[in-house]
């Protein structure tokens, strides 16, 4: 038996074994702590715990290991006991996430520490007495970065770009040079399985039906809309998004497709710091003031982030309807200005109120002013001869302002990851969504006047508990409860005046409001179970019931209860040492968002109208996903298929006006059947110790099936699909004294709706780093788009409506940025923190 257990703790420190560790997916401690081989990128999982047959006594061995050159945790290092006397190893364990290790049951004696880990040098701690009754802390433990030669690759303890861990897939932002001084779309944009479009709207494998998260929290600023949500959060504050596309039960049964989780910049060291970041640009400017303070038991952070945006666009509209026997067209041309205000500030406590029990607070305040300014020309034409030339300069309001507090609870136990926490959030968004016409003649006289005013409020309030316990030493137990109360409220009134008089109440569009109210009760029970020949299971099974009361200016919308059982499958399998297999099944619901729920008449166009439904229900889907991940000497690489099936799936619709010719409305409607079939495939390559290359490919097949307006007036089924391709490209280079330099592209192609085709659309930048002052500082140019601008255009189909959208979007940008950072600060372990985890209400603007 020692001489087996010998053999694995040198196999563990010498050439980091692949086993599973026994918290399943992501470890222990829920997901987030994995190793990784520093040199491919790939993902190294730990070993289980071992006991030696040593002589057992009261005794125990602590520590905590850093890197010496990141001063960070070096996370699971693997730890071995040795025995003075013998010589073999006769016990070992696993450090955390936190690099904290700990020994258990050591008899008296004479010993020799051995910590090891891919991409350090070994660290032997030599002369270890224990004493009867005596525990052995031995601080904190520095290990050296191994600065070795592997085919032809230097191993560094430079993080990479793109991390595969157990569950989800890590993109650390914090090495984008070309997003300095953007915004959170602009690093969304690099992210392997996402797409964003010109709008800001987000896909994972092709849907818009996902979950954001800010900090694993919800936020009702990403509810109303992910688009401008994203406008919101500077890109120098971003460490790291992680994309999760089979969750766990832990996790609100939201989000079709997956879930993403933005995690901003955090301090974990004890002093005080101040950063600035700044820039200026062609298309927009920013500025950001952050201080950290820890000291002892207490940290504070303090942050403000501004920026403005700026831009212009072309479009035109060509749309034929056929009514009333009559074919009407309408061949319409706009201009548009785009200027943007944003900014978010937030102040965070966290407070160590004993050695197992912690709180942590914040409070967070958004602001978005967004104008456009917009020059319509539009004709129709009635079988063929033109009828009417109209002249609309319109200018839209979209404004908001948001708030969001939380706090936090955590207490651990002696028991290794045994802990129980209480979390609360309360968020709320203001929203406005004005727009202002005047009507002109082809002189440019002002004809007559028309506004629509709308206020919407968001809120939510949130508490949750969560309880997590180990097993014997492979097994994991988890459960929870929560509730989730939410309200929505709009009102809304349009008004017209004449060229001189004042405004007044429209009659031909009524006031209207909305009040919609939102219960969410649930519970869940996961359960991880690692076995000795590197399988890991993990299990579970959530189940959510929601209630419903709303109504609108006519009276209570009779909207059911309803319950969802939410189960997911995770299993993993170690193969050989760098390669993973992974497959998971799970389902998950979809509610629908303010702006699909919203029934405000926006005719800001009045010949492209839209509207919401506060009728809809939610979708429902069955997702099932394999994986390999495997590394190929200087290459990381990783291949996956999936699955994708929605029953009652929302789908924004588009059939022409009762009431106004040539004019077409767009809602929502829950009348669509969603299947998609696809696959994934990315790569991380190192071409020289300080130049790599990583990008993808996505392919999938998307097959919508739903109901359109025929001819007749009555509803007629149809169905729509095709093959759809994306994929992007990035090359990072290294270069002496400071200097580095980034090159990113990225395209998606053309994407099937239901009616149609939405056109495709591509990106490219190129940026440039200088270091300044030991790391300090530093001062950078990035440059996108830098060949002109693109156009996108989309269609809609159907037997009596075919209109073509052509948008032509100016993106060229060119910015320079800087940023530097102050004070001093010594390195201490972060402290655990949990947070609600709202991921259950669908975005607006999807057409899948």
């Amino acid at each position: 038996m020692k001489t087996l257990i010998t053999s694995i703790l040198f196999a563990l420190g010498m050439t980091a074994a692949y086993a599973q560790f026994p918290g399943g997916p992501g470890g222990m401690q829920g997901g987030d702590g994995n190793g990784r081989n520093r040199n491919t990128g790939a993902m190294q999982t730990p070993a289980l715990n071992l006991e030696g047959t040593a002589p057992k006594g009261n005794s125990k061995i602590t520590g905590f290991v850093i890197d010496s050159a990141a001063t960070q945790a070096v996370e699971f290092a693997n730890i071995a006991l040795y025995s003075k006397a013998t010589g073999k190893a006769i016990d070992g364990t696993m450090a955390d996430e936190k690099g904290k290790f700990t020994l258990k049951s050591i008899a008296v004696g004479e010993y020799k520490l051995m910590i090891s880990f891919i991409g350090f040098k070994d660290k032997t701690i030599d002369n270890l007495k224990i004493a009867k009754g005596q525990d052995l802390d031995l601080g904190v433990i520095k290990m050296n970065p191994d600065i070795r030669t592997l085919d032809e690759v230097v191993v560094t303890g430079e993080k990479s770009l793109i991390e595969e861990k157990v569950d989800r897939l890590v993109y650390n932002a914090d090495k984008d040079l070309t997003a300095r001084g953007g915004d959170a779309a602009d690093v969304l944009k690099k992210v392997p399985m996402l797409s964003v479009d010109l709008d800001g709207n987000v896909s994972l494998r092709g849907s818009q039906n996902i979950r954001v998260l800010i900090n694993n929290k919800p936020s009702t600023i990403v509810a109303s809309s992910i688009a401008d949500a994203l406008k919101m959060i500077p890109a120098d504050l971003i460490k790291s998004v992680e994309v999760i596309t089979s969750p766990s039960a832990k996790y609100d049964a939201e989000g079709s497709a997956g879930i993403i989780n933005i995690i901003t910049k955090k301090s974990t060291l004890q002093g005080l710091t101040l950063s600035a970041d700044a820039g200026v640009g062609a298309r927009g400017s920013n500025l950001s003031l952050n201080g950290n303070y820890r000291q002892g038991k207490l940290g504070i952070t303090l942050g403000g982030f501004g920026r403005a945006f700026y831009n212009k666009s072309a479009t035109s509209l060509d749309q034929t309807i056929l009514q009333n026997g009559a074919s009407l067209l309408t061949k319409q041309t706009s201009d548009a200005y785009d200027n943007g205000l944003f900014g978010r500030y937030n102040i965070g406590f966290d407070y160590e109120l004993s050695k197992t029990q912690s709180l942590t607070a914040g409070v967070s305040f958004g602001t978005r002013n967004m104008v456009r300014s917009q020059d319509m020309t539009s004709n129709l034409f009635t079988n063929n001869a033109l009828t009417s030339t109209t002249y609309r300069d319109v200018t839209t309001k979209d404004l908001s302002n948001n708030v969001d507090m939380n706090l936090d609870y955590i207490r651990t136990f002696k028991v290794p990851s045994r802990e129980w926490s209480i979390s609360t959030q309360y968020s709320r968004n203001n929203l406005t969504n004005n727009f202002n016409a005047d009507l002109l003649s082809e002189s440019s006289a002002l004809l007559s006047r028309q506004k629509n005013l709308n206020a919407n409020l968001n809120q939510e309030a949130t508490i949750q508990t969560d309880y997590q316990t180990p097993i014997k030493k492979n097994q994991m137990i988890e459960f929870g409860a929560k509730t989730i109360m939410r309200q929505v409220n709009s009102d809304y009134s349009y008004q017209v005046a004449g060229p001189t008089g004042a405004f007044a109440a429209d009659a031909r569009n009524p006031v209207g409001n909305l009040d919609y109210s939102q219960s969410i009760v649930s519970g869940y029970l996961s359960y991880t179970y690692s076995t000795a020949n590197k399988y890991t299971f993990k299990l579970g099974s959530r189940y959510e019931y929601t209630t419903i009361d709303a109504k609108d200016q006519i009276g209570k919308i009779s909207i059911p209860s309803y319950g969802t059982l939410v189960p997911s499958i995770n299993v993993s399998k170690t193969i050989k040492a760098g390669t993973t297999l992974k497959a998971a099944y799970n389902r998950r619901i979809q509610r629908p968002g303010l702006q699909q729920l919203n029934p405000n008449y926006n005719a800001a166009n009045p010949f492209n109208i839209s509207i919401g439904n506060p009728n809809l229900k939610p979708e429902m889907t069955n997702n099932f996903e394999v994986s390999l991940s495997t590394s190929i000497k200087k290459t990381y690489l990783n291949a996956s298929v999936f699955s994708r099936s929605t029953n009652n799936s929302i789908m924004r619709l588009s059939a022409p006006s009762d009431t106004l010719a040539g004019a077409i409305i767009t809602t929502f409607q829950n009348i669509g059947k969603q299947q998609v079939m696809g696959a994934n495939v990315f790569a991380n390559v190192y071409l020289t110790p300080k130049w790599t290359l990583n990008g993808g490919v996505d392919v999938y097949y998307n097959y919508l099936e739903g109901k359109v307006q025929g001819l007749d007036g009555t509803s007629i089924n149809t169905s729509n699909s095709g093959i759809v391709i994306g994929g992007r490209v990035m090359s990072s280079l290294a270069l002496n004294k400071g200097w580095a330099m980034q090159l990113h592209g990225g395209m998606r192609g053309n994407q099937v709706t239901l009616q149609g085709v939405q056109g495709s659309f591509y990106m490219y930048s190129f940026g440039v780093k200088k270091d300044l002052n030991n790391k300090k500082g530093s001062i950078g140019l990035a440059t996108e788009n830098f060949f002109g601008g693109m156009k996108m255009k989309s269609t809609s189909v159907t037997p009596i409506l075919n209109q073509t959208m052509v948008n032509n979007i100016y993106n060229q940008n060119i910015k320079l940025t800087f940023s530097y950072k102050i004070g001093k600060m010594t390195f201490v372990a972060p402290k655990k923190t949990k947070g609600v985890k709202n991921d259950d209400v669908k975005e607006g603007g999807d057409n899948n």
